[in-house]
């Protein structure tokens, strides 16, 4: 479209008198895609308005009348709505109302704009014709005043529009809204809303008490705490126009984002409860949870938990920031929680792992995993069994009863509510706590033997996992079976000086079997690899290398998978983006042994859509060496998409030597090198198998196969060797053997071949491969019986597999079938 032509005969139409053919020409320019100046747009908006009164009456019936034919379900255009405001407004009867609030009305199923001088000359023609904006519109306008490239018009309209209170979209906001609708709970929940800052500051947390004060503090807290749990739940209505890059509809409203951070400062401000903890809690774990082509949902709001955490003065508080230290990967709110951990510890002059220690709480277990409580004739009995929590019920005569008793949801709905909020709680907090625990191997930590049987040992919930692991009191070591501490000839050991975590570096391999012996006789499962644990030593290639270690390079990991498993062993890492930049290693640093390990890596791949996410980070990664430097030691840095590694100096510095493997600790280069393993193995396009083909090209073909059949690392040595003691015991014993790297497995239509390191299937005859692809966790304990230690997903996989194919002729499932039932050649 040739705008400057057409303006010029909207002039001609305008200056004739000649409303209709100007109409036609005017809507024709609002909905055209082409991309034309602004001045332009303003010059046609001029002529529109300069119009004669009775012209542009007539202009406006024409518009009316073509506008019944645009108007759709089509999303809206702003520049029809400015047209529609230019012709109609100040006319007697305002003829384009009705268009105008239709054409307005569909932003509001829109997320934002950047700016736009046309939706806010429309808003602010509607608001100053006394006729409100609907709730769905404020929200839109709200939205696009918090926008980064904002204009101060759309901020100071923004801040007319007061009602609705908060925006629609979101469960949690609709809620609040239908429960806060009157005053003074109505100014609450404005008040919330006007948390833009990092920290509340002293005003804001007096106006809040303020508010908080007629309502009263039980009140206030239970109504808070019936809106948070909707939080992260899908919106209530979609929006209509979904941009490119990630999906708007999985993020937070950004408005209600900050009055979700407003209602978590005044928590805080509230007496200290256990439910407020929780909540709160779970408020940062949603918040964190990662969106496609986003990251985090939102680290604000996550980050405002938290600093309502560490202002609120109760164990429940400490604990749920102890808790979401050990799980939380994000930077950002990683940094808070481990600032509010150490301004604790310095208040109790304690260290930060002691502060770690004594802030587990007990969750109501009376026993070392265990509680059992009275509720009339019924008994409830929460035990801890394994990594979760299980609440199982007993008659008046002692009968187990499988759900819960009638007459316990009656009498008792508040016991029955904390009883299960218990469950959940403890869940959580074995896992945080097993993997506080397996990161203890490099804390280089031992305990007063009265502190540790407080803290660990008898503890109601750490206790359940301490007395699964094995121990050194004053240099013996010792587990827990049968009521007591025992050494390995099971006498007991009752006293003791000092206590520390035994690791099976250094230690004779006979040693080490006759404590997996002793496990397996008390039918001890440890909670982590402990007596089972890989032991990484120096090998010759290292040896001859001397500085670094090849043992782990050459793979292609999938980035996003490795970069949280990074973060949850502890290791810094960036994100490699496939742009002109630099990033350092992944690296960890070790302070108690003053060193900084580093972990190789590079982006894999040039082609975006292909190599890459929408925003442009890399799917995956390739892998190189890893190395070991003091720990003050320049930071390495290399492009993201590849090249040789340098040591980045600045203020006179001077370069730095790596270190030789031979200096490095056993201890360190093992528990160091084990990480590196987990990260391969689990990470790995190797162990995926739907990649026969070899991904994208078919480029990684061959290290697919290589991988997926090739030798056994470290991890699956371990796997094939517990495997030779667990297959005696399987009711499909007769049909399976271990050979190599693969456990066998005889089926009546064929034999099969499991590999011990990726879990894949090799079928005969000719090695057709088998892709199995595992639905969730595999369920195998019940079927295999003891296990000797919890977290081996492949191991639970290659199980489950080996245990489905000896049955071949009963699998159902259509996929697996038809590739097991190939013709044959």
């Amino acid at each position: 479209m040739d705008v400057l032509s057409t303006l010029g005969r909207m002039q001609a139409h305008a200056a004739a008198g000649e409303a209709g053919p100007l109409a036609y020409e005017a809507l024709c320019v609002a909905t055209a895609r082409t991309v034309f100046r602004g001045d332009v747009w303003v010059r046609m908006v001029e002529v529109l308005e300069s119009l004669d009164p009775a012209v542009r009456a007539e202009a406006a019936g024409e518009l009316g009348r073509l506008y019944a034919g645009f108007s759709s379900a089509d999303r809206p255009q702003t520049k029809v709505l400015r047209l529609l405001q230019a012709v109609g407004a100040d006319l007697p009867g305002d003829p384009l109302a009705a268009e105008r609030a239709a054409e307005l009305e569909k932003l509001g199923t829109e997320v934002s704009i950047w700016w736009d001088g046309d939706v806010q000359a429309a808003a602010e023609c509607e608001l100053a014709a006394g006729r409100p904006l609907s709730a769905p519109v404020v929200a839109f306008l709200r939205r696009c005043a918090l926008e980064a490239y904002r204009r101060p018009e759309m901020a100071a309209l923004a801040r007319k529009l007061t009602d609705p209170v908060l925006n629609v979209g979101e469960a949690w906001a609709e809620q609040a809204m239908e429960e806060a609708a009157e005053e003074p709970w109505r100014a609450l929940l404005a008040h919330a809303a006007t948390a833009t800052s990092a920290k509340p500051t002293a005003t804001w947390d007096k106006a809040a008490l303020t508010l908080i004060e007629p309502l009263g503090t039980d009140a206030v807290r239970a109504a808070v705490l019936g809106w948070l749990p909707l939080v992260g739940r899908p919106r209530t209505f979609a929006y209509t126009t979904v941009r490119s890059g990630p999906d708007a509809n999985l993020a937070f409203d950004p408005y209600n984002a900050n009055a979700l951070r407003g209602l978590t400062w005044i928590l805080a401000l509230l007496p200290a409860h256990p439910d407020t903890a929780r909540a709160l809690g779970a408020l940062v774990e949603t918040s964190l949870k990662k969106v496609p082509g986003l990251g985090p949902v939102n680290p604000k709001v996550a980050n405002a938990a938290v600093t309502a955490l560490a202002r609120t003065d109760s164990r429940e508080a400490l604990a749920e920031l102890a808790r979401l230290a050990t799980r939380v990967t994000y930077k950002g709110t990683l940094k808070l929680l481990d600032a509010a951990l150490d301004t604790r510890a310095r208040a109790l002059g304690l260290g930060r792992e002691e502060i770690e220690e004594l802030a587990v709480p007990a969750y109501g277990l009376t026993e070392v995993g265990r509680l059992a409580t009275q509720l009339g004739d019924v008994t409830a009995l929460l035990e801890i069994q394994g990594a979760k929590a299980v609440l199982r019920w007993r008659s008046a005569t002692g009968k187990e009863v499988k759900s819960v008793p009638a007459a316990v949801r009656r009498d008792h709905p508040e016991e029955l509510k904390e009883l299960k909020a218990a469950v959940k709680d403890i869940d959580k907090m074995l896992g945080a706590q097993a993997e506080r625990l397996d990161r203890q191997f490099l804390a280089r930590r031992t305990w007063s033997y009265a502190a540790w049987r407080e803290r660990y040992l008898d503890h109601p919930l750490v206790g359940s996992l301490a007395r699964r692991l094995l121990w050194t009191v004053d240099g013996t070591t010792v587990g827990f079976a049968d009521g007591a501490l025992r050494t390995l000839t099971d006498d007991p050991v009752e006293h003791g000086t000092e206590v520390a975590l035994w690791h099976p570096v250094g230690r004779e391999p006979a040693e080490v079997v006759a404590w997996r012996d002793w496990l397996e006789r008390h039918a001890i499962t440890q909670p982590f690899k402990q007596a089972h644990r890989e032991v990484y030593l120096l090998t010759d290639a290292e040896r001859a290398t001397g500085t670094y270690s090849n043992r782990f390079a050459a793979h292609i990991v999938r980035q996003h998978q490795f970069h949280s498993l990074a973060a949850v062993r502890g290791w810094r890492n960036k994100l490699r983006l496939c742009v002109d930049d630099e990033a350092p290693p992944a690296t960890r640093e070790l302070p108690q042994w003053g060193l900084r390990a580093e972990y190789w890596i590079e982006g894999e791949g040039e082609e975006y859509g292909v190599d890459t996410t929408e925003s442009g980070s890399y799917l995956r990664l390739r892998t190189d060496q890893v190395r070991f430097y003091p720990i003050g030691a320049p930071e390495n840095s290399a492009h993201c998409c590849g090249g040789e590694y340098r040591m980045r100096l600045r203020d006179g510095a001077q370069p730095v030597e790596p270190l030789p493997l031979t200096e490095i600790p056993p201890l360190v280069l093992s528990e160091v090198l084990r990480d590196v393993d987990l990260f391969v193995g689990v990470a790995s396009v190797g162990n995926d198998p739907t990649w026969q083909d070899g991904g994208p090209g078919g480029r990684f073909r061959a290290y697919w196969t290589s991988y997926g059949f090739g030798e056994l690392n470290q991890s699956a040595e371990t796997r094939r060797a517990l495997l030779a003691r667990l297959v005696p015991r399987l009711a499909i014993a007769g049909r399976c053997t271990i050979e190599g790297r693969f456990l066998h497995v005889k089926g009546e239509l064929r034999t099969y071949k499991i590999h011990l390191g990726s879990g894949n299937i090799l079928m005969t005859p000719n090695d057709e491969y088998l892709c199995i692809v595992p639905k969730g966790s595999a369920q195998t304990a019940a079927q295999t019986g003891y296990l000797p230690f919890e977290g081996d997903r492949t191991l639970a996989v290659v199980l489950s597999k080996a245990l489905m194919l000896a049955k071949d002729t009963e699998i159902t499932d259509p996929t697996i079938v038809s590739q097991i039932r190939r013709i044959r050649r």
